[in-house]
């Protein structure tokens, strides 16, 4: 999605072909947690048809039953699931949706087929009309969830956001849930603890991002589609210097018509500046939209200005799910329902714009501990969401819970001083790709099968991790 292709291609040795094959050379890697890994659809699908299955061509029989077996095959090498992307929000590099986005249902129920003959997987996805684009969809992609669980005993879960066209449909997906539930299917939405967004700021992207004069002070390569790790020669603080002269700024402003076209989330009434400590529920009147209306300047001049700040790293928070209301009560609604799993956190594919691998942090900090504007969460409801009960899901029943003879994959947490830094960037992929980070402070240490890998916020160099295969059973110890 938006790891850069260099960074692929300097960092990952491409020595397997089968599944299995792949499965044994993770196992050769070190690693400081454990692993587990879903057979995708994707992959599958192109492995088997070729041009036909990149280009999304119906599958015929013999295509649906050659890509049962390697799934299948997956599964009983290891893998802990299947998962495919039905969205259209999904496309390759050329804009062409990835393999399997329009998938009929027969090759949707021989997955679960194979996950039923397996005995052992989650079925996981995207599923079609998710980020809002056809509202007709949804109700379509749970008919036949319902279908396939039903028929084949395996679990279901699927992504599920509050989106601004249908601000109440999430409600109707978790009542057709249990509905499905109530006829012999598994089905779990797979919500997210907070907003999903997207970071703006001058190192990631901004409404000048292909602005000629931007382009030329930053040595920065048009921003297209699935191009967002574009080559940067200059430091972002030479470039927010330049950019604070008042010619080079009035250049920019006129230039700003056409350069912000290409870029998404571009409403400055649901853009956030970010400051610690972080504030991921912000009120509307925090936007910088409203700042500029009480200030009674122009929203985009205000954006550049404050954009400059700390030598050009501040960055911005810009919501584009889960809060239509502008508040978190939905999102609450949404993680305390009994169907919901816990996920979403686009932790690694959207590296350049995305850096939601702080949810757990925030689990503990705003649900259990800080919110203001309404209703938290009790401490150990967050802990279980997060431990046992995905654990659970995904038949690791050998983790979640401090128990004798269970796995010991402890946190241990300074619950009162723990604090979310705000995001960075990073170039510490291979060829110096780019990726931002977020630290966290309050983590006194974290523990893998018994060694400490992580001491207050600094890495050990244990590196315990093993690759996860397959369902998981406790010690016989365990009564």
């Amino acid at each position: 999605e938006d790891i850069p292709g260099t960074a692929l291609s300097a960092g990952m040795q491409w020595n397997w072909e089968t599944f299995p094959e792949y499965l044994d050379y993770l196992d050769t890697l070190p690693k400081a947690l454990d692993v587990g890994t879903q057979v995708p659809h994707g992959a599958v699908r192109a492995y088997v048809m070729g041009e036909r299955g990149a280009m999304n061509e119906p599958a015929n029989p013999e295509d649906i039953h050659e890509m049962k077996q390697l799934v299948r095959e997956g599964l009983e090498a290891g893998a802990l699931g299947v998962s495919t992307s039905r969205t259209i929000a999904h496309r390759a590099i050329d804009g062409v949706n990835v393999p399997g986005t329009f998938a009929e249902e027969d090759e949707m129920m021989a997955f679960g087929e194979a996950l039923a003959e397996a005995g052992t997987g989650v079925f996981e996805l995207a599923p079609a009309g998710v980020t809002g684009d056809d509202m007709n969809l949804p109700d379509l992609e749970v008919a036949w969830m319902r279908r396939v669980s039903a028929a084949t005993g395996r679990p279901i879960t699927f992504a599920l956001v509050q989106l601004d066209a249908e601000p109440d449909h999430w409600k109707r997906m978790f009542d057709l849930s249990e509905e499905a539930v109530a006829e012999g299917a598994d089905l779990y939405p797979q919500v997210t603890a907070r907003a999903p967004g997207v970071l703006l700021g001058l190192q990631t992207n901004h409404p000048w991002v292909n602005a000629p004069t931007f382009q030329e002070i930053s040595g920065h390569y048009k921003l297209g589609a699935g191009d967002a790790h574009h080559l940067r020669r200059t430091p972002i603080e030479e470039i927010a210097a330049e950019m604070s002269k008042p010619e080079v700024k009035a250049k920019l402003m006129e230039e700003l018509g056409a350069a912000h076209q290409d870029i998404a989330f571009i409403d400055l009434a649901r853009v956030f500046p970010m400051e610690e400590p972080l504030d991921y529920e912000p009120r509307r009147e925090d936007s910088v939209a409203a700042i500029a209306e009480r200030e009674d300047r122009d929203a985009y001049d205000l954006l550049y200005d404050l954009m400059l700040e700390d030598e050009g790293k501040r960055m911005f928070f810009a919501p584009t799910l889960n809060y239509t209301e502008f508040d978190y009560e939905v999102v609450r609604k949404m993680l305390t329902h009994p169907r919901a799993a816990l996920g979403l956190d686009d932790a690694g594919a959207h590296c350049g714009v995305i850096c939601d691998a702080s949810m757990p942090t925030f689990m503990l900090t705003h649900w259990a501990r800080d919110r203001s504007r309404g209703e938290g969460l009790p401490l150990e409801f967050a802990v279980k969401k997060m431990t046992s009960d995905t654990a659970r899901l995904y038949g690791l029943h050998d983790r979640g819970v401090l128990r004798p003879g269970m796995k010991g994959d402890v946190n241990v947490i300074d619950l009162e001083r723990l604090q979310l830094r705000a995001p960075e960037l990073a170039h510490d992929l291979p060829a110096e790709g780019r990726r931002l980070i977020q630290k966290a402070e309050g983590f006194v240490a974290t523990i893998v099968s018994g060694e400490v890998i992580m001491r207050d916020g600094e890495d050990t160099g244990a590196r315990p991790g093993k690759l996860v295969r397959g369902e998981q059973q406790p010690a016989a110890s365990v009564s």
